[in-house]
């Protein structure tokens, strides 16, 4: 689901009123004149085709989604294109709320008319909120190409986007950046490293965390490398508490962020106009990559909207504009060999050497428990 603030996988109140005053959808928007609902919908064949999903969708005329910055992974023109393609309305509640705060709104909020239609996740807590029940399977167009152990086989979850854990530095105000999880224990960095959110609600942080056991000794079965990692940087005095944001950033409060290097690579082009020359390097010690995944809940007051903003998502259209912020798509192979795939922001990618290899849902599951158990006292005091 940390860019403002962090998505930190990513919400808050204000937000919160924009979708109390969005209305339930009328009971016939999402049903077809031959009985098909959009609610139980598995495809956009088994609704009877593209065209009539478009249909529905706009009848319901609304999208109510959650913790989409427009400035993570260039959300902002996803939400544009969806809106001047289909004439749908997306109402994003708290834009920087994290995948803990996606899942908790579904939980609290179920039959309600103000639920979150979509949720865009942290992989660990795609797989908890399946676990839950929380969500629809639905297949899009492409979901053959998305690659074996990047979907659920039900098309509950399937992942969107992704990239590398990257450290981020306002070279201005850092002499020497660091390049490495091994670095960031030198004196010189006291008090400056900073995590986007919290790593028991943040898939960003979660996976800073992560690729930090991984520069540490441990693995995909092993993540308590990390936790010691962090309780050592908290120790010495390099680790700050606060949580990074484009805003922290400016103000100089988290100098050096550990962070999706798509973000990193976007605050780099958004800051230059501000005078910052904001630095992205992917750790070679600690390479960890990792997508977040797209779903829908089971319970969506818009089912039709919800299920063709998916198609949108993993059209080339909408897999390019992920491209062009900085994030690697899930098709982008499949684009690749089709031709469709935007070259030139493929070409603009940080650079990484090796091919990724990702954890199991077993390993997450297993990671995110020690990790919820652990956190808090690593870095307290």
């Amino acid at each position: 689901m940390t860019v403002t603030l962090p998505r930190t996988a990513v919400f808050v109140g204000a937000a919160a009123l924009a979708l109390s005053a969005c209305g339930a959808a009328p009971d016939d928007a999402s049903t077809t004149t031959d009985g098909r609902s959009a609610a139980t919908a598995t495809s956009a064949e088994a609704f009877g085709g593209m065209d009539a999903l478009v249909k529905a969708a706009k009848k319901e005329g609304t999208l109510q989604a959650i913790a989409l910055p427009r400035d993570w992974a260039n959300y902002g023109a996803l939400i544009d294109g969806f809106q001047k393609k289909y004439g749908i309305k997306i109402e994003v509640e708290n834009p920087d709320g994290s995948s803990q705060d996606e899942i908790n709104a579904v939980t609290s909020r179920k039959g309600q008319d103000r639920a979150p239609d979509v949720l865009d996740l942290g992989s660990s807590f795609a797989l908890s909120a399946a676990q839950q029940g929380l969500l629809a399977p639905y297949k899009v167009a492409g979901f053959a190409d998305i690659p074996e152990g990047q979907k659920d086989a039900q098309g509950r979850w399937v992942n969107d986007y992704g990239g590398y854990i990257s450290i981020g530095c306002d070279a201005k105000r850092v002499k020497t950046c660091p390049t490495t999880f091994a670095d960031l224990l030198k004196p010189q960095y006291k008090g400056q490293v900073a995590l986007n959110g919290n790593p028991t609600k943040s898939g960003s942080a979660f996976g800073g965390v992560w690729a930090a056991s991984l520069a540490s000794g441990g693995s995909f079965d092993d993540i308590q490398p990390g936790l010691d990692f962090f309780a050592k940087l908290k120790k010495n005095g390099n680790y700050t508490p606060v949580e990074s944001t484009p805003a922290t950033v400016e103000k100089g409060e988290t100098p050096i962020s550990i962070d999706w290097d798509y973000l990193n690579a976007g605050y780099a082009d958004e800051f230059k106009s501000k005078g910052l020359d904001w630095k992205v390097s992917v750790p070679s010690d600690g390479k960890f990559s990792q997508y977040y995944s797209q779903a829908i809940n089971k319970d969506a007051p818009h089912p039709a909207a919800a299920r063709l903003w998916q198609e949108y998502l993993y059209s080339a259209e909408g897999q390019n504009l992920w491209l062009k912020g900085y994030a690697r798509p899930a098709l982008m192979t499949a684009m690749e060999k089709a031709g469709t795939l935007d070259k030139t922001a493929a070409a603009k990618l940080p650079e990484v050497s090796g091919t990724p290899s990702f954890p199991t849902e077993a390993q997450q599951s297993k990671a995110k428990t020690v990790l919820g158990q652990g956190w808090g006292k690593a870095v307290a005091g």
